[in-house]
């Protein structure tokens, strides 16, 4: 219960602020908030409020044994938690037969997105249920993969930001079972599709199609998989994040498409769809002004003479217009088809009750604020005005206290004023916008631009940004593309277009009776304030809870706590307002019988059990532990509380009785406790004196044998050094512990204390191992087959040839010409020979060694040289003897040829652009790695017929190959460049 855990408030602070005894103090608020984090307590209630510190790192308090713990418990009887609320709110619903909802609210990384996971997974455990209920379950639950991949990014704070606000109404029949659902979804930030910041990543879902779809779907789609091939998906500098398995991340979205209800042909349209907008992004331009047409080689018919009367700009801006809406439309459409699947259909039961999940963006102030950061802004003002009201509403139905007033600051006129500019005729601008505001709203108090301000204030704005002044603080806006964000208008032929395609979802997104529409469509703005307050409504007509998501620090690290940061979500979320709203009335309420049980004993008119009415046995009770008139109030079932100290006196009186009570036998016990509170109060103050007393003691005579150990350091372990040596090696536990290698490269380990020096290497080779068989464990079949041939590549030329440590950053691919490179003739000819690699390759003549582009085939039996559609030399590996390379930067090699073989005419000179991927390809198809020999000056080989030939390698300033005068082969390679690249895999090699 809350009241055991006082007695521990200098530890881990207060479990509700509204006990803080500085309540009005903003430190005292983040101090509490600090001893929590600290102990891993990461809820904390304001009242009914919870708020919720992400700890960035795995707890175990979301077992099922937490969430039985929590089933139908009263809200006060256990800690802290999430699943308190989500348990609060459902008891509320089934016994008040009155819908709920919670409210979960905070910054970008708070933890927003996994609280409303947590409740869903709470009442998927907790609620009873049937076959057809568990169905409804599963969807719910595996809804929340499928709008994360389409609907969430990695932003710069947050690797899985939600980018789109969701509502969700879980509908719960007359047995409290989880029946059906219901999604809406708010302002979906369609610019991520066409543009990211530094740092950031487009929609997961891209990612997770490129890294996880199967070889056969990612070529009937048309895509690479390299995210870098895609211009929509470059712009951020960040395909891969560490933290963020892609290719998991699609097996789970996959399975739960299925479980949702998705058919074959929905997911195939559905991702036909997604790899067109990656297509559509890499659609280039070229031509004159005014006349510009497609450039790029995929030709689209239509599309380039849609666009062919537009310039460069107006060009690029349509396309992605035209991406923008294909995925903000089908991103509609898939909240609906999920909608569709979790109907509650039963019709013998139309009544149903609800409990709806608000997981909505939280406010944003960055250095560049645009026409989203205004809308969510103003979203979050919305929020924060029903927040204050329905707590006041809360608070005066519970004890009926007036005079607390809340004036919520409104922004009127300005998405009308943008509107207006959007609409008028002539030449409406972004600058002319904000003229407009300058004009209509410039003498509000909370509004101000560079032209209005102050000569301290312009020096932080710039000519095109207006600042309003928010309940959470300042925040500048640049109007540059306020107007084009706000229309969202796509050019009508391309809406035609799009209703002619044989994709159905794209038909169903773009319907017909939209273009015979004459009207013009809402603007962006108008469509979301319309949203809002039909939100608005929703929500005023349930009974809330509130959960405040805070993030303890901007680099997502466990057990960080920045102060600073903190301090800032405190004032935005509203937490100190909320608080002071809370403590205007009274600081602690319970009901009677709560009271008295727990309190009973401290008087002897109410021990062992009262006769007479609960509220006059707390009265009793109350006047013999001396609480003055002003401290509290007696309600109709409860008593309320005003201060805190009271509430803590009383606690501290009951631990007192307590240890009394396990002293002494019960009767002295008894004529002990009904002396007045003052005596108590000495005793107990005596009972502290001595335990201060006895720490002292025990701190005097640590030291002395930490003195005495440090003396008889050196000697064999006795009496005199024992206490020393042992917190000397525990010491070095836990340094070792808290400063373990991170990975197999970290050579890093403390140094030991002489004792411990064969202890600390034994441990260090099993930390190794350990590590060692995590990281393999880890390793997928693909990134072995690559480090197998890297370890190759490392042992045949690291250190042999000059232009090996440039290849060891790059990948080795599959092969390096697709199926359309190589000729269909070519294919024929090999029959079921399974082409294993194919790289193209430059061949040089016998005689005269003139240079012929040629295509090198790899297969499991021979290297087979290609000229356009002829075979034009199979070479077997059993006749081939030997490779010979240079130690250069060069890429000529040559393959050595039995003279048994009358089918060779002699040996191959050839040359790679990949010299070091062909060489061991060939070495490890033909199992010939302890076959080639890097050589330094000359190569000679076998011309044909007994004759030899011979290269000769020198070091220069560019690369050329030609017939010297002596008949030699000469080839100049470019100088040795500088070895910046270490070997990564060599290093790995020696550590496993």
């Amino acid at each position: 219960m809350m009241e055991s855990a006082l007695t521990a408030r200098d530890r881990v602070g207060v479990q509700d602020f509204v006990l803080l005894e500085n309540f009005t103090s903003e430190a005292a608020f983040i101090e509490n908030l600090r001893k929590r984090f600290k102990e891993n307590l990461i809820y904390t209630y304001i009242g009914s409020v919870l708020v919720s510190v992400n700890p960035y790192k795995d707890l175990e308090i979301y077992t099922k044994n937490h969430m039985e713990r929590y089933r139908g418990v009263n809200f006060y009887e256990v800690s802290p938690h999430i699943y308190a609320v989500a348990d609060n709110s459902y008891r509320s619903m089934r016994t008040e037969r009155k819908d709920q909802c919670i409210l979960i609210s905070g910054e970008s990384g708070a933890g927003k997105t996994e609280a409303s996971k947590k409740i869903l997974q709470y009442y998927a455990f907790t609620c009873p249920a049937s076959e057809q209920v568990q169905t409804i379950k599963d969807r719910l639950l595996q809804s929340n993969p499928v709008l994360e991949a389409f609907g969430n990014a990695k932003t710069l704070r947050n690797d899985n930001s939600s980018r789109f606000g969701k509502y969700m109404d879980i509908q719960f029949d007359f047995k409290g079972a989880p029946v059906g659902g219901h999604i809406i979804n708010y302002l979906l930030e369609k610019s991520r599709v066409v543009h990211q910041n530094h740092g950031e990543r487009n929609f997961h879902i891209f990612y997770q199609l490129i890294e996880g779809g199967e070889e056969d779907l990612l070529r009937a789609l048309g895509l690479e998989r390299n995210p870098q091939q895609y211009q929509y998906l470059v712009k951020g500098n960040c395909p891969k994040v560490s933290s963020i398995n892609d290719r998991s991340d699609w097996k789970m979205v996959r399975k739960a498409l299925t479980v949702i209800g998705f058919n074959e042909d929905e997911v195939e349209e559905l991702l036909n769809i997604i790899a067109s907008v990656l297509h559509l992004g890499n659609v280039q331009y070229g031509g004159e002004e005014g006349n510009v047409c497609i450039t790029s080689d995929t030709q689209i018919k239509y599309l380039a003479r849609l666009m062919s009367p537009l310039n460069l700009e107006q060009a690029s801006s349509a396309r992605d217009a035209l991406s923008k809406a294909v995925y903000g439309r089908t991103f509609t459409w898939l909240v609906n088809k999920i909608n569709a699947s979790l109907t509650y259909t039963d019709d013998s039961h139309k009544n149903y009750s609800v409990i709806g999940l608000l997981d909505i963006y939280g406010f944003e102030v960055f250095q560049h604020n645009s026409f989203e950061q205004f809308c969510i802004n103003y979203c979050n003002e919305k929020l924060q005005q029903l927040f204050i009201e329905l707590t006041l509403k809360s608070e005066q139905e519970e004890y009926e206290a007036e005079g607390i007033t809340w004036e919520p600051e409104k922004f009127k006129g300005i998405i009308s004023i943008l509107d207006e500019e959007c609409l008028r005729p002539g030449d409406a601008s972004d600058l002319t916008f904000l003229e407009k505001l300058e004009d209509t709203v410039g003498g509000h108090a909370h509004f101000v631009t560079h032209k209005l301000a102050d000569a301290k204030t312009r020096k932080v704005m710039g000519r095109d940004e207006f600042r309003l002044l928010h309940y959470a603080g300042e925040v500048n806006y640049n109007v540059n593309g306020f107007l084009d964000k706000n229309n969202d208008l796509l050019f009508r032929n391309l809406k035609e277009v799009m209703c002619m395609s044989e994709n159905k979802i794209l038909n169903q997104c773009f319907d017909r009776e939209e273009l015979s529409d004459k009207k013009r469509p809402e603007t962006a703005a108008t469509q979301f304030k319309a949203s809002l307050a039909k939100l608005m409504e929703i929500l005023m007509s349930k009974e809330p809870s509130y959960i405040r998501c805070i993030k303890p620090n901007d680099s997502k690290q466990a057990g960080r706590f920045d102060e600073v940061l903190i301090r800032h979500q405190v004032k935005y979320l509203g937490l100190m307002e909320n608080l002071r709203v809370r403590r205007a009335g009274f600081a602690y309420r319970r009901r009677y019988e709560v009271f008295l049980q727990r309190y009973k004993s401290l008087c002897p008119d109410t021990w062992p059990n009262w006769q007479g009415k609960l509220a006059d046995g707390v009265a009793t009770l109350v006047k013999h532990l001396g609480y003055k008139p002003e401290e509290y109030k007696l309600g109709r079932s409860k008593i309320f509380i005003r201060f805190p100290k009271t509430l803590f006196a009383t606690e501290e009186l009951m631990i007192c009785a307590q240890c009394f009570h396990h002293r002494h036998k019960f009767k002295p016990f008894l004529s002990f406790l009904f002396l007045s509170p003052i005596a108590i109060q000495a005793w107990w103050r005596g009972i502290l004196a001595r335990r201060r007393a006895q720490r002292r003691r025990q701190a005097a005579d640590t030291i002395r044998r930490f003195i005495k150990g440090f003396i008889y350091r050196h000697r064999e372990r006795c009496p005199e050094n024992e206490y020393f040596l042992d917190y000397v090696r525990y010491s070095f536990l836990m340094k070792l512990h808290r400063n373990l290698p991170k990975n197999v490269l970290d050579k890093s380990w403390p140094t030991p204390p002489a004792a411990l020096a064969e202890a600390s290497e034994h441990l260090r080779k099993l930390c190794m191992q350990n590590m060692v068989w995590s990281y393999c464990k880890k390793i997928s079949p693909e990134w072995k087959h690559q480090m197998e041939q890297k370890m190759i590549a490392s042992e045949l030329f690291k250190d042999k040839k000059d232009n090996y440590p440039q290849s060891v950053p790059k990948l080795f691919v599959s092969t390096r010409l697709n199926g359309e490179d190589i000729n269909p003739k070519v294919v024929q000819a090999l029959g079921s020979e399974k082409m294993k690699y194919a790289v193209p390759v430059t061949k040089y003549d016998r005689k005269g060694y003139k240079a012929r582009p040629r295509q090198l085939l790899l297969t499991a039996n021979s290297a087979v040289i290609i000229e356009e559609t002829k075979l034009k030399q199979r070479i077997d590996y059993g006749a081939l003897k030997g490779i010979s390379v240079s130690s250069l930067s060069d890429g000529l090699f040559v393959l050595h040829v039995s003279s048994d073989d009358n089918k060779q005419k002699g040996d191959v000179v050839l040359q790679s652009d990949h010299v070091i991927e062909t060489l061991t390809k060939i070495a490890i198809c033909s199992d010939k790695i302890n076959s080639i020999n890097i050589n330094q000056g000359s190569i000679t080989f076998t011309v044909g017929q007994g004759k030899e030939g011979i290269i000769d390698f020198t070091p220069g300033s560019e690369l050329l190959v030609a017939k010297a005068k002596n008949g030699h082969l000469s080839v100049v390679s470019l100088l040795n460049l500088p070895h910046s690249q270490s070997d990564g895999f060599s290093k790995l090699k020696a550590e496993m």
